[in-house]
């Protein structure tokens, strides 16, 4: 779906920043709403949008359990 967007998982990898969390977020609500730059109309949901799945990549990210990494 989207293609750009790169895994972020450690042992892939492990220098994953927020930047990057928002980055791959921004990626994401661009196409499943197909827009690169929302309305003025559509400015504050979009953006919400983005810091919510940001947070909820973060969230993952922090609390995956990767087989054969250090505890």
């Amino acid at each position: 779906m989207c293609r750009s967007i790169k895994t972020l998982r450690p042992p892939i990898t492990n220098d994953a920043t927020s930047e990057d969390t928002r980055a791959a977020a921004l990626q994401y609500i661009r196409k499943v709403t197909g827009f690169r730059e929302p309305s003025k109309a559509n400015h504050d949901v979009f953006w919400s949008a983005v810091d919510e799945v940001a947070r909820a990549t973060q969230q993952v990210l922090d609390h995956l359990v990767i087989r054969g990494a250090p505890s």
